[in-house]
């Protein structure tokens, strides 16, 4: 067996990296299987790609005005009690909609509303839930981690709309949202029972200063920046997964369970990535490996916008994946190696603010352009817009472009 293997296998015999390990795997589950059932019964309520988009919406303006906050709280309290929290109300959501599709009083105002509680509740857990990974590893341990984390959690995005949408196909959304608050109450039972190594709590209040602090140490490192907000930008414009109902019922000629395959494909070559990643972690040339990933998932994103074969849309969603799996381990490693950990909460809260707009914000942005140009329109143009990122990134962020390792450090002296 290789050192890699007997790193990676080290890091799964270690009891508090696995209690957070599954907390990830338990509650993105919950979340996936939630946002088929959301997105499935919001489209055949009002059939409108708008009403699709604004459940994106929904979820990221409560994250917008949260996050920063929730960053504070993150590094001011017990991280593993705000993860447990968040988890706790994201379960009674499921409840209070299995309740309301068994007993038919689920709207499209409902629908709206308790997207508002999960944007909210997601601000919550992002930062503290981040944070908690470097107080569970050694530093040397963490790029590794991260990959070895990202894997359960593409694991849950494989498993979770796969296994929503087959149970929406058998037994409607009650089903589905009683499941999720199952999984939820799982993930609520692993954190609670972690115990992370003692760290540096934040200890001043909260203002203006302590609130934007995560935002001005970012602004202050360019690979920090520029790896964050070509995410940001990549995923605004490339994504597509609020416009998965039209494209599988309108488009592909598929139900529900199809539904739940194509949400789940980035999944699995994220999840095939992560493994390669957590074995054979990149050491050279990360710049250059993030910028090139994130140009093959906008290539990505055209062919499936451009299909109109199942297999095919499937396989392009999930050469996306894999080439984003690439991109969220090298960001994700280099905010946490370059983070104090008195500010890891402050920064991740930032971090959260840029993936939440890229993915609510992008799921809005989706259904607008769907909307104006039609749900193909909408995919292709999107991604031919992350490729024009990726060269403006190129050229507006050189440190980027030139970062070889992961633990070489460009931030100014502190």
């Amino acid at each position: 067996m290789s050192d890699f293997d007997d790193s990676a296998l080290a890091l799964l015999r270690q009891p508090q990296f696995l209690r957070l390990w599954a907390t990830r795997l338990a509650g993105t589950g919950g979340s996936q299987m939630l946002m088929v059932a959301l997105g499935w019964q919001m489209y055949d309520l009002t059939g409108s790609a708008w009403d699709l988009g604004l459940v994106g919406l929904a979820q990221f303006v409560p994250a917008l005005l949260l996050t920063l906050p929730a960053g504070h709280w993150a590094d001011r309290h017990d991280r593993r009690r705000l993860v447990a929290l968040a988890l706790a109300v994201q379960a009674a959501v499921g409840l209070v909609l299995a309740l309301g599709s068994w007993q038919q009083w689920v709207g499209r105002g409902l629908i709206l509303a308790l997207s508002v509680v999960l944007g909210a509740m997601r601000a919550l857990q992002m930062p503290a839930q981040q944070a908690l990974l470097p107080s569970v590893v050694l530093p040397r341990e963490l790029a590794r981690a991260t990959a070895l984390a990202s894997s359960g959690l593409q694991a849950a995005i494989i498993a979770g709309p796969a296994l929503g949408g087959a149970l929406y196909a058998a037994g409607g959304a009650v089903t589905v949202y009683g499941a999720s608050a199952a999984l939820f109450t799982v993930a609520f039972a692993c954190i609670a029972g972690l115990k992370p190594r003692p760290v540096e709590r934040l200890r001043e209040a909260a203002t203006w200063a302590t609130l934007m602090a995560g935002v001005h140490f970012i602004r202050g490192r360019p690979v920090m920046l520029g790896a964050i907000s070509l995410d940001l930008f990549a995923v605004l414009l490339g994504g597509a997964t609020a416009l998965l109902p039209i494209f599988a019922r309108d488009i592909l000629d598929a139900g529900p369970t199809a539904l739940g395959l194509l949400r789940a494909a980035p999944a699995v070559g994220a999840l095939a990535m992560s493994v390669v990643l957590a074995h054979r972690p990149l050491q050279r040339h990360v710049g250059r490996w993030l910028l090139a990933a994130v140009a093959v998932y906008g290539a990505c994103m055209i062919v499936f916008g451009l299909s109109t074969s199942l297999v095919l849309s499937w396989l392009a969603l999930a050469a996306s994946g894999a080439a984003d799996m690439v991109s969220v381990v090298i960001r994700q490693t280099l905010v946490q190696l370059e983070t104090p950990e008195a500010m890891r909460g402050r920064v991740g809260a930032v971090n959260s603010v840029f993936i939440g707009a890229s993915n609510q914000l992008g799921e809005f942005e989706s259904g607008v352009t769907a909307a104006w140009w039609g749900p193909v329109g909408s995919v292709v143009v999107g991604g031919a817009g992350t490729l024009a990122v990726v060269g403006l990134w190129w050229r507006l962020f050189p440190s980027l472009v030139q970062r070889d390792r992961m633990h070489e450090h460009d931030a100014p002296p502190r």
